[in-house]
């Protein structure tokens, strides 16, 4: 039996937009740490810094700052990266 990497299977759900947003939702829920890995994530699955600079209208070099470890987003470049990998934050009640 063949092992499949983790990060591969994941890749292959984030590439999909809904399961994007499914994962993104699950990581702000988990965190600040967690929720700024999650955007990475999704970053390099659906083709990474460069394409979503290029989309996204942002630096690729300060893409590269934004999802690092130390990376401490603003807003309106979060929402950007967002609209360019076709999703949106939104917010409900909690129950």
């Amino acid at each position: 039996m063949t092992a499949v990497s983790y990060k591969k299977v994941l890749a292959k759900k984030l590439d999909d937009p809904e399961q994007a947003a499914e994962y993104l939702t699950a990581c702000y829920e988990e965190g600040p740490e967690v929720f700024l890995v999650g955007p990475r994530d999704v970053v390099e699955a659906q083709g990474g810094i460069t394409r979503t600079a290029e989309l996204s209208k942002l630096n690729r070099e300060n893409l590269y700052r934004l999802f690092s470890r130390n990376g401490n987003p603003r807003l309106t470049s979060l929402n950007s990266v967002l609209s360019a990998l076709g999703l949106k934050a939104t917010f409900e009640a909690a129950a």
